[in-house]
């Protein structure tokens, strides 16, 4: 159905068209109408009045329900034991009994006329689920992910627990313990302890600390105990895995290392060692590869600035001696400014991205 303004606008270049030497039909294909329609838009007035097809009466269909019959449609529907029965299950239930008034959608239509038309019974309507919150890191303690993961000991069916926390800015491993079962006292001891060593009383703002819905995670005494430290909890969609991406991520670098042991831990002094050394590692020495191959803790520090900009010096200068081997730009060492969890827009990321250089701009 074409508008009012459609159609003048069509006419009108279709006429104009015409006077300039067009045929008529060839104008009319053009505008994707037909010469027929334009005939009858004239000759209806469809050039002033608009399509008159929403206000048209037209009659009632033949076998559609009498008054009579719309009442006790209605008041089948209003009966007490019909009170939470939504119509799908109401016109079965009367078939059983030999009672046919009206069709499931002619019910729909009744009880929509009459207002009705809300869910029945007690349950709420279904909702669709909303993407996950987006955080947003542009400097160290601002964004926090932590999950717990299972180490295998040597005895079959015993598990030793590892509970991480890392700084999604920095990729840094800024908290973590062993122990030998899976609580919330564990959980709640990390990240009071992983808040003090980071100095986060001093902060203005508090970082958010993003989990899965693992019941430790989300036990009261640790929610008590982020209240306390002034840490926003922040959790994943259910049965969604890519969520806590960071934090799986990790998980998977700390078990395909060469030093993880194939066949299990012997004992849980073994695994605090090996998480140990593997922390120290992580932090220190890997060069990670999201933050432009800096350690964490250089990224985490500062320090990873001004080793990047000594790389881009380099390969300039490399460039400058033998031009002929670059046939682009050098190797991309600049500094990665913000990083998201979980960009429910990408357009969020980028307004951040640009308010923030604004004010480095400002500030500088």
């Amino acid at each position: 159905m074409i508008g009012l303004e459609d159609r003048q606008a069509l006419a009108l270049d279709i006429e104009q068209a015409h006077a300039a030497g067009a045929r008529l039909k060839p104008a009319c294909e053009v505008a994707g109408i037909d010469v027929r329609t334009l005939q009858r838009w004239r000759a209806q007035q469809g050039l002033t009045a608009g399509d008159g097809r929403p206000q048209a009466v037209r009659p009632v269909p033949r076998h559609a329900l009498s008054p009579q019959e719309r009442a006790a449609l209605l008041a089948i529907a209003n009966q007490t034991r019909f009170a939470s029965v939504p119509p799908a299950r109401i016109v079965p239930m009367l078939a059983d009994e030999g009672v046919y008034l009206g069709s499931e959608s002619s019910m729909v239509r009744v009880l929509k006329a009459a207002g009705q038309n809300a869910r029945r019974g007690r349950a709420k309507a279904p909702r669709a689920s909303k993407p996950p919150t987006t955080h947003i890191a542009t400097a160290p303690a601002q964004v926090w992910c932590w999950d717990m993961t299972y180490l295998p000991a040597q005895v079959m069916g015993r598990w030793f627990h590892l509970y991480l926390i890392l700084d999604l800015y920095s990729r840094k491993i800024v908290g973590a313990e062993v122990h030998d079962s899976d609580d919330s006292q564990h959980a709640l001891h990390l990240v009071r302890r992983t808040a003090l060593a980071e100095g986060i009383a001093a902060l203005a703002v508090k970082p958010v600390l993003h989990g899965d819905n693992g019941s430790t995670l989300k036990a009261t005494t640790v929610l008590a105990m982020l209240n306390w430290l002034g840490v926003k909890p922040s959790y994943s969609r259910p049965r969604v895995s890519d969520d806590n991406a960071f934090a799986e991520a990790l998980f998977r670098t700390a078990k395909y290392r060469p030093e993880f042991p194939a066949k299990g831990f012997e004992t849980l002094d073994h695994a605090r060692a090996w998480a140990a050394e593997f922390v120290h590692w992580y932090n220190h020495e890997h060069r990670h590869s999201s933050i432009r191959y800096v350690s964490p803790e250089q990224r985490h520090s500062g320090q990873d600035k001004a080793i990047l900009a000594a790389r881009h010096a380099l390969y300039q200068q490399a460039k400058a001696r033998q031009p002929a081997r670059w046939s682009g730009k050098t190797r991309n060492w600049s500094h990665i400014e913000v990083v998201s969890l979980n960009p429910e827009r990408e357009t969020m990321v980028s307004s951040h991205t640009h308010a923030d250089q604004q004010s480095q701009l400002k500030a500088a």
